[in-house]
């Protein structure tokens, strides 16, 4: 089962210390090698980023930043996992990794199962 987590935390933390990211970079490293991570990355803050919204019919473009984000999404994971209960296991050590290796790091990881054709047709079944 493939699941998505996502990274949340408060704008504005600065960047991770290098123990944190020499520490990521081996277990994302194992992690690859295992074949239970697919893709990872940290993400850039809103006020690099572009939302295109569709709303009333039409669409609109809105550069960063965005007043009222209070918690964006710092980073992601692809991960093939063979369940949900490892799948947040695997968040929970993540979070346990952030504690130890970022004091004062606050967030938290929301685990989404990643859906292909086959299971959006069980699903209308």
């Amino acid at each position: 089962m493939r699941f998505l987590f996502l990274v949340k935390c408060p704008e504005g933390d600065g960047p991770p210390p290098k123990s944190f990211m020499d520490f990521m970079g081996n277990a994302a490293t194992e992690a690859f090698q295992a074949g239970t991570m697919i893709d990872t990355g940290g993400l850039a803050p809103s006020a690099m980023s572009t939302r295109v919204r569709l709303e009333g019919g039409r669409v609109n473009i809105l550069d960063g930043p965005f007043s009222e984000a209070k918690e964006v999404i710092g980073g992601y994971a692809i991960m093939e996992l063979p369940s949900r209960e490892e799948a947040c296991q695997s968040a929970k050590w993540l979070m346990d990794s952030h504690r130890e290796h970022w004091p004062g790091w606050e967030g938290e990881v929301e685990v989404r199962q990643m859906l292909g054709p086959d299971d959006f047709e069980q699903m209308c079944r």
